[in-house]
Parts: structure tokens; sequence; C-alpha cells
């Protein structure tokens, strides 16, 4: 068995953990969802959500990883013997999505290789609609996309906790965000002339939509709409139950400072979710206006914001090589973690050694990614979800793990911290490493894992059958 590899102190660890968090969901569901439930008022929410409910969740995990010190598939038992199948739920959660996430990073690679290269010019020469389609329809190019993607996280994986994951965040997060406030300050100087309309759009018109609240139309629906939406945000931006916090925990040194830590990865997260949105919707609101707002996930990422860049004319060539390397690292980051919990669950219930628990993943999540790839194409179907809408064979995988099984697990981690092990568990933890034994949040953390936060995740459960669609 391959011995259990540490981060080498805090910056490793929180670059790590911010890396995880810092996600595809930052970059083209957090602008979306900004620009559709109010701007500033989905902002205000959000960020009360993330110091509150977030924060006890990801607590929560990161504290059972360390205090265990052993991956999501055995961490949970060893809390308490009767809630070691939730350690296979964990578990499970990750080696779903981690196939279909390397789907959208071998989209991603296909984009970035497009502009970095030069060759942005066939986009917007076949339109970037038609551009997309084709590329997800095409059964070969897709494939090699993301065995290239696959394939780098896979390496990583394999390279170890310290030489693999610690030294990829530190070198990729820097980088990170400087290109995110490089662009984001770019973003804020556009502006267009529309010839049809007689008036000019600014950059700054479009950051007003985004910041400032807007509570026209504001209902009782709509609010808890809103909240809904916000919660979900957050609850899968933050990377929570899907193992990874218990994994990255579990690396974490006892004289870690914890406490501070979270903190810091709370700043990173967020931050870079409303810089995402500083870059987005302004870019879009200059070019395309406010119906260009109204596009979400793969249409706004691959669809408009090409178009964007198009009418950029040359410096949109750099700025798109610029951005889609900035989602290329997110993207990254984020997919090293969900492989590392599955890899890490591997390595210690069946004691393998760390390539071939990192092969048997990756051979197994290669098979899975080709069925998602070729969903699209030879195996093209439209399958009925339980929201009443349908999808391809991702849009199922997604649904099932992020709006069934992430909730499930949260939920049951409430009952276990909460009420079985008692908040002590997790709280006395915390504060091993940390220099005052005062804890600021000590009491919310309690009064949340206990009574909020499992109401809010029954709900978000429920949101997944469509139960609140009477609200409008």
């Amino acid at each position: 068995m391959s011995k259990r590899g540490n981060f080498t102190g805090n910056l490793g660890f929180i670059l790590a953990t911010a890396g995880s968090a810092i996600g595809l969901g930052n970059l083209w569901r957090f602008p979306y969802l900004a620009a559709k439930d109010g701007g500033g008022l989905f902002l205000l929410i959000y960020i009360i959500l993330v110091l509150t409910f977030g924060y006890t969740l990801m607590t929560a995990e990161i504290a059972i990883g360390r205090k265990t010190g052993v991956g999501p598939l055995q961490a949970y038992g060893k809390m308490n013997g009767k809630f070691g199948f939730l350690g296979w739920l964990a578990t499970a959660v990750p080696s779903i999505i981690f196939p279909y996430y390397c789907v959208i990073g071998g989209w991603i690679v296909n984009y970035g290789a497009t502009y970095i290269s030069g060759n942005a010019d066939k986009i917007y020469e076949t339109g970037a609609n038609q551009f997309f389609d084709q590329f997800i329809a095409n059964p070969i190019t897709p494939i090699v996309c993301l065995f290239v993607f696959m394939g780098l996280s896979a390496l990583i994986v394999l390279l170890g906790v310290e030489k693999g994951i610690e030294k990829a965040s530190k070198i990729m997060m820097p980088i990170l965000l400087v290109l995110i406030v490089g662009i984001a300050v770019y973003s804020l100087t556009l502006s267009y002339y529309d010839a049809e309309t007689d008036t000019t759009r600014t950059a700054l018109e479009g950051l007003k939509i985004y910041l400032i609240p807007n509570f026209e139309g504001l209902t009782v629906g709509k609010f808890f709409s809103i909240l809904l939406d916000a919660t979900g945000q957050m609850f899968y931006s933050l990377s929570v139950a899907m193992g990874i916090m218990i994994t990255y925990g579990s690396y974490a040194k006892k004289d870690s400072d914890l406490v501070s830590s979270i903190n810091q990865i709370e700043i990173f997260d967020t931050g870079v979710a409303i810089l995402a949105g500083t870059i987005i919707i302004p870019s879009v609101f200059v070019f395309q206006g406010t119906d260009g707002l109204a596009k979400s996930g793969p249409s706004l990422m691959f669809v408009s914001l090409p178009q964007v860049f198009e009418q950029m004319g040359f410096v949109g060539y750099i700025v798109g090589a610029l951005f889609f390397l900035l989602v290329f690292f997110a993207a990254l980051t984020s997919a090293i973690s969900l492989m590392e919990a599955v890899t890490a669950s591997i390595i210690d219930r069946f004691h393998l050694t760390r390539p071939i628990a990192t092969a048997l993943c990756l051979t197994i999540s290669l098979v899975i990614g080709l069925i998602v790839c070729l969903g699209y194409n030879v195996l093209y179907c439209e399958i009925p979800l339980l929201n009443g809408t349908k999808g391809q064979i991702l849009d199922l995988l997604d649904f099932f793990s992020n709006s069934l099984m992430l909730p499930i697990v949260s939920l049951l981690t409430c009952v276990l911290i909460g009420w079985v092990c008692k908040p002590h568990a997790v709280l006395d933890e915390i504060k091993i490493g940390h220099k005052s034994e005062v804890i600021h949040r000590e009491k919310l953390f309690v009064v949340m894992i206990k009574y909020v936060a499992p109401v809010l995740l029954f709900v978000i459960l429920l949101q997944a059958f469509n139960v609140f669609s009477f609200l409008g």
C-alpha cells in the first residue's frame, strides 16, 4: 500500500481545496443565475448562504476528513459504524461526476486549442451555434479531447498529494487568479454602438444589472425561487457532499489551522464567482443586450461568449484564448479533486498502491466518459428526467448526482454530525491548531448543522422533483 500523503502546509491545503471549489459552476452557472435572479439580490442571498450554510457543510466534511485520516469511503464508518453506508454514497457521487465533467473539460480543450492556435476564425465562419453542434456531433474529436483532459487529470493524481495535487494547485491557482482579475478589468472597459437602436451599450450598464438588486416584479414565489437557486449554486460551488472535502481534510496536518483555512477558501471561491460574473455579464450585455444573458451552461460558454469575442475584433482572439485558458485551469483543478476523492477511497479501503488505484479509476471513468460523448451522436437519445425535462446521457448523470445524491449525502451528514456524533465531534477537531479557543461561528454551526441545513437540503431534494412549480 502507498504511504498516505499530506499537504506540506496551510497554503497547499487552501489552494488545492479552493481549486476544487472553483470550477465550471462558478464560471457558467453563477453569472447566469445572477443575471436571471435580480443581480444584487441574488448576490446578497448567495453570500449570506456561503457564510452560514456553506460554512457549516464545508467545516463538517473537512473536520471529518482530518479526524478520521481516511477518504470518504471509510470516514463515515469511522465516525459511526451505522453510517458506513454513507461512505459508499459519498464515493459514488464523484465516481459519477468525474467522467462527464471530463467530457466538458474536453470541450474546453477543443475551444482553448482553437483560440490559442489562432484558428478562432473557424468558429466565426461556421457560426458559434453550428460550430458547437458539429463538434459534439462528431463521434471522434470529443473523445480525443476527453482523453487529453482526463489523462492530464490522472497524471497529476498519479504523482500524489505533495508532488501532484499540491504542486499543480500552487502553479495553476495564482495563474487563474491573475487571469480572472485581468479579464474582469478589461471587460469593464467595453462598449458597443448598436446601429439598429441608435444606442451605445457600456459594460458599466451591464455591471449595474449584475450588482444592483432588482426588486421589480418580486413576489413571494419569485423570492423563494431565487433563494433555491442561490442555495443550489452555493451547495454545488463549494464541492460539498462529493467526498472531496473529506479527502483533502484527511491530508491536512493536525497543526493546520482549519478555521483560518476554511475562511480563506470561502473568500477564494466567492471572489472568483463574483469576478466571473464581472467578466461575463457586462461583456455579453455590451454585445448582445439582455437577450444574451438568458443563456446558461454550454450555450453561454460555447456559443454566447465566442460571439462576444468575435465582435471584439482582433483583441477578441487574445481575450478568447486567455478566457478559455482560465476556464481550463478552473475545470482541471476541480477534475483532479473529483478523481482524487475516488482514488483515495480505493487506496484506503482496498490497500492498493496509488498507480493501481489511479489506473482503475481512469479505466472505468474513460468507459463512462466515452458513453457520454457518444450520447451526442451515435447513442443520441432524449431521456425523460424526474423534474419533467428531457436530456442526453450527460444530463441524466448530472441530474442523478447533483439533484438527488448531493442533497441526500449532505442531509445524512447533518444527521450524523448534528444528532448522532453531536457537533462537538467537529468543533473539537477544528479547534486543534487554531490560535484561539474561540470560534466565532461556533453557535451558528450548531444551529445550522442541527436544524437549518437539514431543512434547506430537504427542500433542495424536493425541488429535484419539481414540487415547487406551483409557485411560478
